[in-house]
């Protein structure tokens, strides 16, 4: 169906990638990820001929029908049903020639258009968008509204409907997820899982790319490398690979040190120079293997909150809504350090409406709201991105925050997430939606919240930064309240599910696989859902699991001081080895060997032996620390 042969593609004068094979045919569902910039989107225009390749070929078997989402929505004040229809091109070409020809009366080409119709599923047509539609997550007579009456986002899920309506041979989606809740989300899995096409699926959803895919290309280091079966089993088969490759590296390198040994040693001799000369073109000849670097470019963590009053907030019988609605009744809720929680619930529920509620964003109508004196909530939403001044620096988004702050400080947290150097101190309004998303993050994490409250944190973000996130998330000791579509997210950082359902709020005794099975079955709970007795007995049951999540919260809780312990310790070794390199860079000034110094080179000199013994004890300290905290982290396992 396609083929890529030796293809190179550039943006301007940058080389995205060159010497790139794939070949995909129907019901092969192919996961194209890499880094952002790597040259994922250009290769999708290259394939709708948007694009040109600068060498190599891109080769259809056939004429397959391709489908993409579009980019843009155009102000159609048509009903959303009839946009979506558009995306069957060969349905409106037959129905606007049956048209034509039921005015021109001409009775046998009617029958003969009719049967085409039938043939391609063109009665059942309607029904199959408004499908698509209600399965994105409209609700029933959403259809019927006009394209411009809604905002941006639902557009988008507006043109995924489009093109899941085409009858397509090759299926084209680039980050369909990023407008979607989880319900949608896992629709679409499914979906795509009955696809008969072959399908090229860009995402940085690490979930949904195990579920809906069995091929992974990568593009890394200018290459594009093509994996067998789903994510994790790309995860697996890369690791081994870069094993050997810095295997590899490390052998090629003793044997480049053994050769340069040699040439330098009998390029001036007689006897040898022949050899040397000859080896001296084996090293021109050689292809050199590049070292593994695998270091993410994000690196963060959650400094500890000035304070952790216990608890942290209460909710009441609080009722959430707006000025003339009620979405939810009688919440009740109380956030304490340590919590972890994932709101689930379908399109609508009420989950943005529960967060912004505890954040006070929106006012409780009815019951109490009650905040600890020193509460200090961190809110991120995705209406925070639009709120970021174009105009100004990430630097200077910052500085905002803490005036007081040194700017080389703020210069390192900013590179921690991927604003090194030039990028701190350029202006907002061109970065990308995943760059704002990234700053708007770092905002947040730097204000030292002890409740945090995050509203779909991943949309935008690669696989690189969500696993920063989650990592970072793991070691956060304050309280999580999280809304998430990426799977993975809400399995690494929480431990405790709330269903925002029916006008209520209350816990979901299941887990994500059970929610799925729960947005299928249209149920209520999922506790009383008729699972074997053999399910329960083998411990995996609703309430087995409720109480593993209860066990492993209580030992991340029991593990926080140890966590906390590192993290001073770890502290105060960056302090004394800054101070020591200062210490060291005065020292290596030859003017503080003169006579009329000797004074001040003493007092540098003493200052440089107490650093020294405090660096080494701090350093033992921390080891023990870490020890530890090892030990600690490793009993379960020993436990099993």
């Amino acid at each position: 169906m396609l083929t890529l042969m030796n293809l190179a593609l550039r943006r301007g004068r940058q080389q995205l990638f060159s010497g790139a094979n794939l070949s995909l045919r129907a019901g092969e569902r192919c996961g194209l990820v890499g880094a952002n910039g790597c040259g994922k989107s250009s290769l999708f225009s290259a394939i709708l001929g948007e694009l040109d390749v600068d060498t190599g070929d891109i080769q259809f078997i056939g004429d397959p029908v391709i489908a993409h989402v579009a980019q843009e929505t155009p102000a159609d004040p048509r009903a959303a049903i009839e946009y979506v229809l558009d995306g069957d091109q060969e349905l409106r070409d037959i129905q606007s020639s049956l048209l034509d020809a039921e005015q021109a009366g001409q009775g046998e080409r009617i029958a003969t258009l009719h049967g085409r119709l039938e043939a391609i599923g063109g009665y059942g047509a309607e029904a199959r968008a408004a499908q698509l539609i209600h399965g994105l997550g409209f609700v029933p007579g959403d259809e019927r509204r006009p394209v411009t009456s809604y905002s941006g986002g639902w557009r988008m899920r507006l043109n995924l409907a489009r093109a899941l309506m085409c009858r397509s041979d090759l299926l084209l989606l680039d980050e369909p997820t990023n407008h979607l809740d989880l319900d949608a989300v896992i629709w679409l899995q499914r979906w795509l899982e009955n696809y008969q096409g072959g399908l090229l699926l860009i995402s940085h959803d690490r979930d949904f790319l195990d579920r809906a895919t069995n091929r992974i290309a990568h593009i890394e280091n200018d290459r594009l490398t093509v994996y067998t079966g789903n994510y994790a089993a790309f995860e697996a088969q890369r690791a081994a690979r870069l094993e050997q490759q810095q295997d590899a590296y490390q052998r090629q390198q003793q044997e480049l040190t053994r050769i340069r040994s040699f040439i330098d040693r009998f390029r001036a001799k007689a006897t040898k120079a022949r050899q040397a000369q000859s080896r001296i073109k084996a090293l021109e000849r050689m292809e050199l293997i590049t070292p593994v670097n695998t270091a993410s470019a994000f690196r963060f963590r959650f400094q500890d909150p000035p304070k952790l009053p216990n608890p942290l907030l209460n909710l009441d019988g609080v009722d959430c809504g707006y000025a003339d609605a009620t979405v939810l009744h009688g919440v009740a809720l109380s956030l304490s350090p340590g919590d972890r929680i994932g709101l689930l619930g379908r399109n609508g529920a009420g989950k943005s409406t529960l967060v912004r509620t505890i954040a006070g964003d929106l006012p409780g109508r009815g019951g109490e709201r009650t905040c600890a004196q020193d509460l200090r909530i961190g809110y991120f939403a995705q209406h925070q991105l639009e709120q970021l001044d174009g105009a100004a620096t990430p630097l200077l988004h910052l500085q905002r925050l803490d005036p007081r702050a040194r700017e080389q400080q703020l210069r390192d947290f900013l590179g921690g997430f991927g604003f090194p150097g030039e990028m701190a101190t350029s202006v907002v309004a061109p970065l990308s939606g995943g760059e704002r998303a990234r700053l708007a993050l770092a905002m947040v994490v730097y204000q030292r919240p002890n409740l945090l409250l995050l509203d779909e944190p991943t949309n935008h973000l690669d696989l690189d930064m969500r696993d920063a996130l989650a990592m970072a998330l793991q070691d956060y000791s304050g309280a999580l309240v999280v809304i998430a579509h990426d799977r993975h997210l809400l399995r690494s950082a929480t431990d405790r599910l709330l269903l925002v359902s029916g006008g209520r709020v209350s816990e979901f005794d299941g887990d994500l696989d059970d929610y799925a099975a729960w947005l299928t079955s249209g149920e209520r709970t999922v506790a009383n859902s008729g699972q074997r007795d053999e399910e329960s007995a083998s411990g995996n049951s609703a309430v087995a699991r409720k109480e593993q999540r209860r066990l492993e919260a209580a030992r991340r809780q029991a593990l926080q001081p140890l966590r906390q312990s590192v993290r001073k310790h770890e502290t105060l070794v960056e302090r004394l080895q800054a101070e020591s390199a200062e210490l060291e860079q005065q020292l290596a000034d030859p003017a503080i060997y003169d006579p009329g110094a000797a004074d001040h080179l003493q007092q540098l000199l003493q200052q440089q032996a107490t650093t020294t013994s405090q660096l080494e004890q701090a350093e033992e300290a921390w080891m023990e620390a870490l020890q530890r905290l090892e030990e600690a982290e490793g009993e379960p396992e020993r436990a099993g």
